[in-house]
């Protein structure tokens, strides 16, 4: 690997920031072991996802209605086949674990590779406790826990999931194989059991707007398409990210994979296929039966608890479990906590894997010096990051913990949607940055090694940049959960404030610095 030329220790200044050359035993302190096929590597990338089709995305009803949700989730479907063309171009053209911040540090120098593996580092950190958050609210359904046992479910989650992630990438993988062939089988018995039970008419569209333009149930079903109009499309955007959110995890990867260059374009084009597909069945057959939920809210008259009995897409919008309540519905009580318990497979293939994406997301930064380095260390015997995998969970747990205290420990909707906002904030700036590495790398290093080349070239980039933009906008229109994105910004803010001050005076030439640097003065014309 090229380092800049001097003794060990010795500080280089190249575009704006100082690399510090490090010996080969700092390498050998942060090794890597290769394992992934094109069979893993599509299982992870799917796995990663497959807990948006079972919580998550129905929040986006609430907002929009069925039909804004609908529109949004192909809109939002339209922006990730663009990206996935991206990455699955990038991907082996840059086979590095940095994956995202990679490819920025290569297209627009150390500043655009921070700021874009900054934004997703909130992705990857806030994303398993959004998960988290919806597998207490699944177990505590089934078992019938209240909400003050929430943070146990919490524990209990994290502590398992961190465990198997820490034993190695061989028992990563094949978990994230096995529960993520188990999720998917979980969610085929879902669609077949509620085809006899659709009924479009009456439950998906059992919507409408009182006088006020507030969103109202509707007994007898048939109502508006939009009840909210073009504005509900754009509202229910930001949750419908949540059907293909973390797909883009795949090339952190590269450094795990036996043949990069080979396997994780097919990796990737068949997750966001099989993707594709599982969005259209969920979003259609979990709205369109007769799902029943009972809430209680207080009388402002009379300062009393009072119970409403809410039914279909309108109960849906609210859920923290839609397809365990989607399950009861078909099956009853009994049977349905039955399937629910196997429906948190969905939820533990996604935590399971977006726990490994977020340990090598923060190697990778930690490795190049953008955050501290001691982050990157991996384990002698295991070969894992193991002091990422661990921070990174405790400073999720805590994030819970926060919000939980913020909000109130009742406000269960509101914490799952504020997270999954702010996870949400990171990806789509994320997006947006990596559409602009596509578009600047076919430009600036025309000649690099491309192995796969997009069919969409720019045109995909640029569908991709302006949807995720349009996203990020309509976040800020909610005031629910506009908070989260405050609490994302403020993230952001401090990365920035750190890598200005400290990090960019810190940097080691990792295999992502030294291809990016080589490349950029070659194009130069400086090499």
């Amino acid at each position: 690997m090229a380092q800049p030329s001097g003794s060990e220790g010795k500080q280089v200044s190249y575009e704006g920031v100082h690399y510090e050359t490090v010996g080969e035993e700092y390498f050998k302190k942060r090794s890597l072991r290769r394992y992934a096929g094109v069979g893993s590597l599509w299982a992870l990338g799917v796995g990663a996802v497959i807990s948006g089709h079972f919580s998550g995305w129905n929040f986006g009803i609430g907002v929009g209605g069925f039909g804004g949700l609908l529109v949004a989730a192909v809109i939002i479907g339209i922006m990730y086949v663009g990206l996935c063309y991206c990455l699955a171009e990038m991907a082996p053209a840059l086979p590095h674990t940095g994956a995202a911040y990679s490819f920025a540090r290569s297209a627009m120098g150390p500043w655009g590779g921070f700021v874009t593996g900054l934004a997703e580092n909130i992705e990857y950190v806030v994303t398993p406790a959004v998960i988290t958050f919806f597998v207490g609210a699944y177990l505590g359904g089934i078992f019938g826990t209240g909400s003050e046992f929430e943070p146990v479910w919490w524990i209990i989650a994290y502590a398992v999931f961190l465990a198997l992630n820490l034993l190695g990438v061989e028992l990563s993988f094949k978990v994230s194989v096995i529960v993520t062939l188990l999720a998917l089988l979980v969610l085929v018995i879902f669609w077949v059991s509620a085809i006899p039970q659709f009924d479009f008419q009456r439950w998906a569209l059992n919507i409408g707007v009182d006088d006020t333009g507030a969103m109202i149930e509707l007994p007898e079903g048939g109502g508006p398409f939009l009840p909210v109009g073009i504005y509900g499309i754009l509202a229910a955007m930001p949750f419908a990210v949540w059907l293909f959110l973390a797909i883009e995890q795949l090339p952190l990867a590269a450094e795990e994979s036996h043949d990069p260059k080979k396997d994780m374009p097919r990796g990737i084009l068949l997750g966001i296929l099989t993707l594709c597909i599982s969005a259209t069945l969920i979003t259609f057959l979990n709205s369109g039966i007769g799902i029943v939920r009972e809430v209680t809210s207080v009388d402002p008259i009379t300062n009393l608890e009072v119970t409403t009995r809410i039914t279909g897409a309108f109960a849906l919008g609210s859920s923290g479990e839609p397809l365990l309540d989607g399950f009861r519905a078909i099956y009853g009580g009994t049977a349905a906590n039955l399937l629910a318990l196997l429906a948190v497979i969905g939820l533990i293939a996604s935590l399971h894997t977006i726990i490994y994406a977020k340990g090598r997301q923060i190697y990778s930064l930690s490795r190049a010096g953008y955050i501290p380095r001691v982050l990157s260390l991996t384990h002698g015997t295991h070969q894992v990051p193991h002091v990422a995998l661990i921070v990174g969970a405790v400073v999720g747990f805590a994030l819970m913990l926060v919000v939980r205290w913020w909000k109130g420990a009742d406000a269960g909707t509101v914490i799952g949607g504020t997270l999954l906002n702010m996870a949400v904030f990171g990806a789509t700036i994320s997006y947006a940055f990596q559409a602009i590495s596509f578009m600047l790398l076919r430009k600036n290093l025309p000649n690099i090694n491309r192995p796969y080349r997009s069919p969409l070239g720019n045109l995909g980039a640029v569908v991709t940049l302006v949807i995720a933009v349009v996203t990020l906008v309509m976040q800020l229109q909610d005031p629910v959960y506009r908070t989260g994105v405050y609490g994302a910004a403020i993230w952001y803010a401090i990365g920035i404030l750190y890598f200005a001050l400290i990090g960019r005076h810190k940097l080691v030439y990792s295999p992502e610095e030294a291809f990016a640097v080589s490349e950029r003065q070659k194009s130069l014309g400086h090499a």
